[in-house]
């Protein structure tokens, strides 16, 4: 007797299509990510802080289509109330767009939005923004703590640091006059001096660097803000009146043993700038 043959599927089943991202997972999408469920950081921020990488990297470039909520859970192991959520808050912070039955799209900033970097709720965060901007060393210099003035800025006593000054530009500016986003200015305590060298090399914040070169965690960035006249030397550089105002946002870095490993100062054009914070209860 012959063997029947195996039949073929019915002309009329259609089988589950993946959307095109899903479909180029395989070749060239983002792998599968597990958050980290024990950090002590909300799964939605979790959530907002890896989709908003993926949208500055260029993994998912304007206009195009983020993968569904059913691919996200799968992708990050999370709930679908988490990827709601996150999605809200992208939509919130002007990254994507939502409308029903077409999915969420990531869009372009408008170009008259101020750079603004204070939409970070958390010290992973400052990650994304030293990603979206570049900092250019004019110049460096080791000095002592007494050489900087306690009422200029209160670094620890007796100790030596690496100092930097410059410009950070965005990204994406390429125009040679286009103004930066603000001046900075860095203090490196002298045991850690050497990420000098990789800063031509490796972008993304100093204190990362800090990090991947020395295993010296930073577990504690103290923020604080106040307005300021513009110093005289960089109100050229800034493109700002000279009688005009700045704002100026201070970071101490504290490692896990308490110790300063970084202070930076940074000015920004008063008209330019924009701060957002949001408190949750514990």
């Amino acid at each position: 007797m012959p063997t029947p043959k195996k039949s073929a599927p019915a002309r009329g089943a259609v089988a589950r299509k993946k959307s095109p991202q899903a479909q180029g997972a395989g070749q060239r999408g983002p792998q599968p990510t597990r958050l980290a469920g024990t950090s002590g950081e909300p799964l939605w921020r979790q959530l907002v802080q890896a989709l908003r990488e993926d949208i500055i990297k260029g993994v998912f470039r304007v206009g195009v289509q983020l993968p569904t909520e059913e691919e996200l859970c799968e992708r990050f192991a999370v709930s679908r109330h988490t990827v709601r959520v996150a999605l809200q808050q992208l939509r919130a912070d002007g990254l994507v767009s939502s409308r029903q039955g077409s999915g969420t799209t990531v869009m372009a900033p408008p170009p008259s939005t101020p750079f603004n970097v204070h939409q970070v709720a958390s010290i992973d965060e400052l990650i994304a923004y030293a990603a979206e901007s570049r900092y250019v060393v004019d110049r460096s210099e080791v000095i002592e703590s007494h050489q900087v003035s306690p009422d200029e800025l209160p670094l620890p006593e007796k100790r030596s640091w690496l100092r930097l000054q410059g410009f950070r530009l965005a990204q994406a500016t390429e125009a040679a006059d286009t103004p930066p986003v603000c001046w900075t200015e860095v203090f490196v305590a002298a045991e850690f001096a050497g990420v000098e060298r990789l800063l031509p090399r490796r972008s993304g914040p100093i204190w990362q660097l800090i990090e991947d070169m020395y295993g010296e965690r930073l577990v504690d960035v103290e923020q604080s803000l106040r307005v300021r006249p513009v110093p005289a030397e960089v109100a050229a550089g800034l493109d700002v009146d000279p009688a005009s105002s700045v704002v100026e946002v201070r970071r101490t870095y504290r490692t896990s043993s308490d110790q300063v490993a970084e202070v930076s100062v940074n000015l920004y054009p008063a008209e330019k700038f924009r701060f957002n914070m949001k408190l949750r209860r514990a």
